[in-house]
């Protein structure tokens, strides 16, 4: 029993995923609704162009891997096309959705507080919040069995991987017997890598037959914990002598909050300097997203319940400040442009294609004093990409429909990446005790898909397993 997916976004890219499983005839899951970005975007990208273009009458569920704009952000979308079903999510996730479901509505939709209060109730009747670990059985009737269970992704708080455990019943009219087929489907969502701060390391499931894997970075391998930390170390201490500001775009959610750890952890150790150079969290969403890790540390890894039993406190330590108002804001860009004040700030969004980043950059891409520090991916199409590929040489971007000379020095540290890398997404598979026998990549730029499709059929042919490894959209596929 091979189950119908259609990937309605996130498959030839890393933004935008949407995948529909068919169930049988009359009814299919839907897993994650997400916001197409950047080249992935529909031409105009406008919100009529993001509109769903599928059928909703057939869904019995929305499941969400986790609560980054890119697997949520059509949302609003699904509810006017007329979805009415429930929202399956983590119970972390479940905190965190309305906050960034309200700020897409007011960037893309409206600024209306009663229409945004009002869809906010209406998501938050829906939203069913699931523990980790327990099986949720959507359908037990005479022909159909399915359950589904979430398992610990490790990409942000509230991430998880999707196991659906989908049972076919049969019934012999003439011997009077029943029977049944069993198929796992596994969506692994956006799997984070391991030694991330704050989150556990994602484990493997038992069992998949069919897997959708993530392939963001199927093509690379980041740098290690330490090789990283030293690193963004070394960034600011040359913005420190430079007398100079260390801009890094990142996304409110999730990169935000392991920065703010590893700064900490940094200042703890770094000396009376560390200590008072100023950390600027420039976000009101950020800001809010943090006192949600902070209220869920019971999430929380092994090693950061060690820093609390010793006292510290990794996501609000004495020299890190907050802004919030606009008028804050504009102050702040206008002081660390001017003054030779060393600082970092953390502002989105984390692809600078919007958002308080987009200021600090117009003022400070121009001076060689300032680094621009990217931590995440940047997918093309984006002004990041621009800034990261054409900083370097000398070249410009084009922000808020200005052409900027970029001077300031431009800097990627792939190691903070949410993302697994290849072999974290290898091992995902190879350490599962029964493999798939079709994996169907996404998530992920064409390179990194065909880079990885390459090691995973390696991987499959050395242990004498028959696996299809499939990129949608292609004709490719059989190992």
């Amino acid at each position: 029993m091979q189950p119908i997916i259609d990937h309605y976004g996130g498959a030839k890219g890393v933004t935008g995923s949407c995948h529909h499983l068919r169930l049988d005839k009359e009814r299919a899951l839907l897993v994650d609704c997400g916001l197409r970005q950047g080249t992935d975007a529909p031409e105009g990208d406008d919100s009529a162009n993001q509109a769903i273009d599928f059928p909703v009458n057939d869904l019995v569920a929305l499941v969400v891997t986790h609560v980054h704009i890119d697997h949520i952000g059509r949302l609003p979308h699904l509810v006017a096309a007329g979805y009415t079903g429930p929202i399956l999510c983590s119970k972390p996730s479940a905190k965190l959705l309305p906050l960034v479901i309200e700020d897409a509505l007011k960037i893309g939709f409206t600024r209306n507080k009663r229409l945004i209060n009002d869809f906010l109730a209406k998501v938050n009747s829906r939203l069913q919040a699931l523990e980790y670990k327990q099986w949720h059985t959507l359908i037990d009737d005479q022909s159909l069995r399915v359950r589904i269970k979430l398992q610990r992704a490790g990409h942000i708080l509230g991430s998880s991987y999707v196991e659906v455990d989908i049972t076919a019943k049969r019934t012999s009219r003439s011997a009077g017997k029943s029977s049944s087929s069993n198929h796992r489907v596994v969506f692994s969502g956006d799997l984070g890598a391991p030694h991330a701060p704050l989150l556990p390391v994602p484990r493997s499931p038992y069992r998949a037959d069919t897997l959708v894997l993530e392939s963001t970075y199927g093509n690379r391998l980041h740098e290690d914990r330490h090789t990283r930390r030293h690193r963004l170390k070394a960034a600011v201490d040359r913005a420190l002598a430079d007398g100079g500001t260390v801009l890094i775009p990142a996304f409110s959610i999730g990169r935000t909050q392991e920065l703010l750890y590893e700064f900490e952890s940094l200042a703890h150790d770094g000396g009376t300097k560390w200590r008072e150079l100023e950390i600027i969290v420039d976000s009101p969403l950020a800001n809010r997203f943090t006192k949600v890790y902070r209220e869920l540390k019971s999430y929380w890894d092994t090693e950061a319940h060690d820093r609390l039993r010793a006292g510290r406190h990794p996501l609000a330590f004495e020299n890190l400040t907050t802004v919030d108002s606009h008028k804050q804001h504009m102050e702040m860009v206008e002081r660390l442009a001017r003054t030779r004040h060393p600082a970092v700030v953390l502002a989105a969004s984390g692809m600078a294609a919007g958002g308080r980043i987009v200021n600090y950059l117009k003022a400070m891409l121009g001076d060689p004093r300032h680094d621009v520090l990217f931590v995440g991916y940047q997918a093309p199409g984006t002004p990041g990409h621009a800034i990261q590929r054409y900083g370097p040489e000398g070249g410009w971007v084009i922000l808020d429909g200005e052409r900027l000379t970029i001077r300031a020095k431009v800097e990627t540290i792939s190691g903070y990446s949410a993302h697994a890398d290849q072999r974290d997404l290898v091992n995902f598979v190879k350490r599962m005790r029964k493999w798939p026998s079709q994996i169907r990549l996404v998530h992920g730029d064409q390179g990194a898909r065909e880079v990885l499709r390459v090691e995973l059929l390696k991987m499959a042919r050395e242990r004498g397993h028959p696996m299809e490894v499939v990129l949608p959209g292609d004709d490719m596929g059989q190992g």
